[in-house]
Parts: structure tokens; C-alpha cells; sequence
């Protein structure tokens, strides 16, 4: 597989505050990854640097051969780099079929086409087009949320704690679903998540973060018999 994200000793942080320490590392075209790690270690910090709603201080960002250290996250976007946040960030005034308008708006290419596809890839949304985003139950905002990225039609997906506050079917139901779109679109997945097996069904690989540093790489079979303070053969 060719790589498509390489990360270069980077660094970031909120003013003057540290949070990451010198982060290396590469995700091939087609490859699931999650990043696992206790709450404050780095996680969500290392998604928005590498959609660049945090700047890196050292280091670089480079994507599909081109360095985007410096590139804001619309032109992150419009390379191919899809972000869905933790808490998922609708538009809550806006139907469901405008949110996924928004999402499509950046292609460039007929709207239509691409969300007639990302509707039959999210049948729930089938129903519920016209509603407002903000009357959506948790799980529905969040397949909303990752329909919408979807529309701009990344080749590199971040997720961030996807399962957080969502009601067990819907957390199968999106599992079944990155799995057959990881598949039929060839995406590469970057997933940052608690859930231990939510995040063994899904990823090739885990990596473990701990205090703002990519500390070593957990077999997914093995992610139960795991302790992040240890049992981690190096990255």
C-alpha cells in the first residue's frame, strides 16, 4: 500500500501550552488505524493538527506528497482530508439533506450525484431528510456527521471518539458501516476511540498515546489484555 499521510516529529499545543511531543507517523491508502489513550493525552489535539484548526509549531504534515503543515482546513478539505470532531458539530437550524449540501459544497463536482450516493450508504438518513439536524437523536447526528464528511469525499477520514454518548445499535450499526465504506471507497481511517471493541473490530493497527507522545503499537486482537502503562511493543 502507498503512503498517504506522513507525520514528521510534530508538535502543537494551545498557546504556550504543550500538548504533543513529537509525533511520527504514516498511514498507507486504504489502511484503518485508531489511536487509543486515556482522556488528556493528546488525542483529539493530534486530530485537529493534522486538520489545521490547531498550527503546528514543529514538525511537518505531509498528505498525498504535498507538505500541508501550513495549509489552512479548508485547503486540507479540499485535498481530501475529512474530519469528523468529537460532538459532532452540525448545523442544528439546517435539514439534514443541507447539512449534507454543506458537506458536497467544497468538491467542485454535481451535488446531486454525490449525495444521491452518500444517502444510499446512510439509508437511516433515507427518512429524515427534511428534519433539522438539531431535533436528531445523539446516534442520528452522529451518522449525520460522518454522512456529511463523506460528501466532500476524503480520501483520509479523522474521527474522533465516534462512539461517545451513542446508544449500542447505532454504535453497530456505524461499525458495520466504516467497514463496507473503508471498503467500496478505498478510505483511509484515522480513529481516535475508547471503545476497546469498537476500535479492535475496526483498525489493522492500534497505537497507543500517552502524555502527547505516540508511546508504542497494541495488537488489535489483543486490546482487552492490554494495559496502556505497559504490554505495548514499541511503534
Amino acid at each position: 500500500m502507498s503512503e498517504l499521510l506522513s507525520v514528521k516529529n510534530l508538535q502543537s499545543g494551545y498557546g504556550r501550552i504543550p500538548i504533543l511531543f513529537g509525533i511520527d507517523l504514516s498511514i498507507a491508502k486504504g489502511e484503518f488505524v485508531g489511536v487509543l489513550g486515556h482522556n488528556g493525552m493528546g488525542k483529539s489535539t493530534l486530530l485537529r493538527t493534522l486538520m489545521g484548526h490547531i498550527p503546528a509549531t514543529v514538525g511537518t504534515i505531509a498528505f498525498a506528497g504535498t507538505d500541508v503543515t501550513r495549509a489552512s482546513p479548508a485547503a486540507r478539505a479540499r485535498a481530501g482530508i475529512g474530519y469528523v470532531p468529537q460532538g459532532r458539530q452540525i448545523f442544528p437550524a439546517l435539514s439534514v439533506m443541507d447539512n449534507l449540501r454543506v458537506g458536497a459544497a467544497c468538491t467542485g463536482r454535481q451535488q446531486t450525484i454525490i449525495i444521491e450516493r452518500v444517502i444510499e450508504e446512510f439509508p437511516r438518513l433515507k427518512p429524515i431528510l427534511t428534519r433539522a439536524g438539531g431535533v436528531l437523536s445523539g446516534g442520528e447526528q452522529q451518522i449525520l456527521a460522518l454522512a456529511r464528511c463523506l460528501c466532500a469525499e476524503p480520501q483520509l477520514v479523522l474521527l474522533d471518539e465516534p462512539t461517545d454518548g451513542i446508544q449500542p445499535s447505532i454504535i453497530e450499526e456505524m461499525k458495520d458501516t466504516l467497514k463496507s465504506l473503508a471498503r467500496a471507497r478505498n478510505l483511509s481511517i484515522l480513529l481516535v476511540e475508547q471503545n476497546l471493541e469498537f476500535i479492535s473490530d475496526l483498525a489493522t493497527r492500534v497505537l497507543a498515546i500517552k502524555r502527547g507522545q505516540l508511546s508504542g503499537e497494541i495488537d488489535p486482537t489483543k486490546l482487552h489484555e492490554a494495559d496502556l502503562a505497559g504490554d505495548i511493543r514499541p511503534a
